[in-house]
């Protein structure tokens, strides 16, 4: 991790609520007068404004190993003018979505985990990284209808395995999100803050190393 920051990833399929928890934990953590940068994956420009446009087509999809390549290239752009930065003004950053997705929605598909897991190495690692779990079927209740090229309930629990690996592997802590929005929230809040605490000794140690 770059800075005294905390850096926060909420992963997960569509519709699990990830851009709604993270506004939760935003404005919960404002009010304790923290400074928060609310982010996501793809960006805002360049390579990831084409990938949202991309993820709503409903034409072919490219090569998934090109899909993982342009990931990677908006990635890099998001951690050197985002993540890095608001990390060194002791912001935390609360990202919906970052590498592990890659894994997930590409490695789905076939593309080796350890090709993703390479060409991301430049990457930096989130202090808490959370996947907000839910079954691809009531994922897809919540979606209402398909609105992007990924939202395919067979797919979709192929993803959901490459998560679960992942929380197996210790790379992501796993959050029952098929629960009422409330009891989630409080669960993702107690996590946060924990992290929270578990780093103000070793920013007090600084400190003091300065004084």
């Amino acid at each position: 991790m770059a800075g005294k920051g905390l850096f926060i990833v909420l992963e997960g399929i569509d519709g699990s609520g990830k851009d709604t928890h993270l506004k939760f934990l935003a404005r919960k953590l404002r009010e304790l007068g923290y400074a928060v940068v609310e982010t996501a994956e793809p960006s805002r420009y360049g390579v990831g404004a084409f990938l949202k446009r991309y993820a709503k087509r409903k034409e072919r999809r490219l090569p998934a190993e090109s899909e993982a390549l342009l990931y990677a290239s908006d990635r890099f752009d998001h951690v050197k003018n985002v993540i890095k930065p608001a990390l060194r003004r002791d912001q935390i950053v609360i990202s919906a979505r970052y590498y592990y997705s890659s894994m997930a929605y590409q490695g789905a598909v076939g593309v080796d985990l350890d090709w993703i897991r390479e060409m991301n190495r430049f990457a930096l690692k989130p202090d808490l990284a959370i996947l907000l779990d839910i079954l691809p079927e009531y994922s897809l209740h919540r979606l209402k209808r398909r609105r992007s090229i990924y939202e395919d309930s067979d797919y979709l629990r192929k993803v959901r395995d490459i998560y679960i690996k992942l929380v197996n592997q210790g790379e992501l802590v796993k959050v029952d999100a098929d629960r009422p929005k409330r009891v989630v929230q409080g669960e993702l809040l107690s996590m946060v803050l924990n992290s929270l605490h578990k780093r103000a000794p070793e920013n007090e140690q600084e400190k003091s190393e300065t004084q």
